[in-house]
């Protein structure tokens, strides 16, 4: 068992797709499904279950991936102690992210803090949901995340980088696919499909007082943690979902997005950290996110 056989897990186990693990990891997409196979078959146990819709961890995938990670961890800590001699002071930043509804942010600032501050390390906790990353950074376990608002936890300061809205994600050939905009009240009897229930998912609430404002509670027949399998799903037709417009780039057959009927439902998405954490890598990240990710005026 190599190194490079638990980062491959790693990657695959959080990104729940071996093509975008693949692209993380800058490899091709074969080598590392053989680096899986390998993995799995040195542990003798099956790590992942897959077919051509979607991976999830097995229970013993599951067991197997926090300790891998307090392992990389370690290593990472190890690597950058022997180093910090030679290349004098250096940062990292914990930074919090739910995937698909970072698709454009997260490259921006990426790129920024690599231009700016080379040697200053952005370790990245991917699958963390808005509501999820907004207690990690109150608790201190996380320095950065991306969260959408309210923000209502002492200590913890924000700034607003986007601001999304609400839509409605159809299979094509539903019914209301050829509507202009969709009353959400017309919605009550649909199935649905989100992501799981009190996993923090701010979508999901989002999704949940909408419905509930116009009358009801959505019906939800199908969970799945990231929204590009909650969207697979809807082009499948299995149900439809309310999703924002930051995951839009997600274009497949079978899908069609419409806005909800009446004034736009918005949400804004920010930076927040708190207020006390004394880092110095953390507000040299901070200074280079208010020209990467400035905030956006609003629309008047």
């Amino acid at each position: 068992m190599e190194l490079r056989h638990l980062a491959a897990f790693t990657a695959v186990a959080e990104e729940l797709h071996f093509g975008r693990a693949a692209k993380r990891l800058q490899m091709a997409q074969p080598p590392l499904s053989q680096q899986i196979r390998q993995l799995e078959k040195e542990l003798g146990v099956r790590l992942f279950e897959r077919n051509t819709r979607s991976v999830r961890l097995t229970g013993a995938g599951e067991s197997f991936l926090e300790p891998v990670r307090a392992v990389l961890e370690d290593l990472d800590t190890a690597v950058r102690a022997a180093k910090a001699a030679g290349r004098g002071e250096y940062g990292r930043v914990t930074v919090g992210f739910a995937g698909a509804s970072s698709h454009e942010t997260l490259p921006r600032l990426t790129r920024a803090v690599r231009a700016a501050h080379p040697a200053l390390e952005l370790v990245m906790k991917g699958q963390t949901y808005a509501n999820v990353a907004l207690s990690r950074v109150a608790d201190g376990s996380l320095d950065l995340g991306f969260v959408r608002l309210p923000v209502t936890q002492p200590g913890v300061a924000y700034r607003v980088i986007d601001e999304e809205e609400l839509l409605c994600a159809l299979p094509s050939d539903h019914h209301l696919a050829g509507l202009d905009s969709v009353p959400i009240a017309i919605l009550a009897e649909e199935p649905f499909v989100s992501f799981p229930a009190n996993a923090g998912s701010s979508v999901r609430d989002a999704m949940v007082q909408v419905c509930e404002s116009a009358g009801f509670t959505p019906r939800v027949v199908q969970e799945a943690p990231d929204s590009y399998t909650i969207l697979a799903l809807v082009a499948a037709g299995v149900g439809v979902t309310l999703t924002v417009s930051s995951v839009r780039h997600i274009q497949q057959g079978g899908l069609v997005y419409r806005p909800p009927a009446g004034p736009p439902i918005r949400r804004q998405a920010a930076l927040a950290w708190r207020t006390d954490n004394p880092s110095a890598a953390l507000r040299a990240v901070l200074a280079v996110a208010e020209e990467a990710l400035p905030t956006p005026r609003r629309p008047d």
